[in-house]
């Protein structure tokens, strides 16, 4: 895991879409996110300890949808070959929430995830201003066409984290609001019905989306399932 120091940083932005303003500073304790988006092989060995379904019947894992590359295999959950270190998909969001937990970590907050990706000076992608190149992140490919998640180590943020665009969109803890954001303003609740922030670029978005400001979200109805371009990482308190 990376860590990533307390203080205070920029969020949002006043140049793109409405959901992203007004930038503001805002301060956070330290916390850790992991270096890298959770792969068919950990989520793989997740379902084989907990199973398809949660404690309330959540599904965690739509392993029946023709875009999943985990299957059953020899009574395992086992990665497709070849996509053993790509970025999970097809995991709902309390498939996310519940292999944090059972990894002792947790979702980011929205929050956190934009800090992890931009640092603290303020830029525009996790790498700098300089516009998108295929060497610095996954983009402009066609369906499904994921790469490993270590496949553009010169697109890592400030704090050497990889991938905070491209590859995969990210599920994070927080409830869609609109800015400026405020921790104690309920954003952070944990009701289940929720509809849910998606930070992030998929790799079949276009290089407009690749900016660490851009915000996604789903409704319950869409954070019950997972969708191909749908990934995660967990994070952690404290240092």
């Amino acid at each position: 895991m990376a860590r990533i120091p307390t203080g205070a940083f920029l969020l949002g932005s006043d140049r793109d879409g409405p959901a992203e303003t007004p930038a503001h500073r805002l301060s956070l304790p330290s916390f850790r996110i992991d270096r890298h988006k959770a792969t068919n092989t950990e989520v793989a060995a997740f379902l084989d300890a907990k199973g398809l379904r949660g404690p309330e019947g959540e599904e965690y894992y739509d392993w029946d949808d023709p875009d999943a590359r985990i299957h059953r295999s020899g009574g395992r959950f086992v990665p497709d070959p070849g996509f053993e270190q790509h970025p999970a998909v097809e995991v709902s969001w309390f498939g996310a929430r519940d292999f944090c937990a059972w990894r002792g970590k947790r979702l980011p907050t929205e929050a956190e995830w934009e800090k992890a990706a931009r640092g603290a000076d303020g830029r525009r992608y996790p790498w700098g201003e300089a516009a998108p190149t295929p060497d610095l992140a996954v983009y402009g490919r066609s369906y499904n066409a994921t790469l490993p998640v270590d496949a553009k180590p010169a697109g890592v943020s400030p704090y050497g984290v990889h991938e905070m665009v491209g590859n995969l969109r990210e599920w994070t803890a927080s409830q869609y609001r609109p800015y400026p954001y405020r921790p104690d303003d309920g954003r952070e609740r944990p009701e289940p019905r929720a509809t849910r922030v998606i930070r992030g670029a998929s790799h079949d978005d276009g290089p407009e989306s690749l900016r660490v400001t851009i915000r996604h979200y789903y409704e319950h109805s869409g954070t019950a399932r997972g969708h191909h371009h749908v990934g995660f990482r967990c994070a952690a308190s404290g240092d």
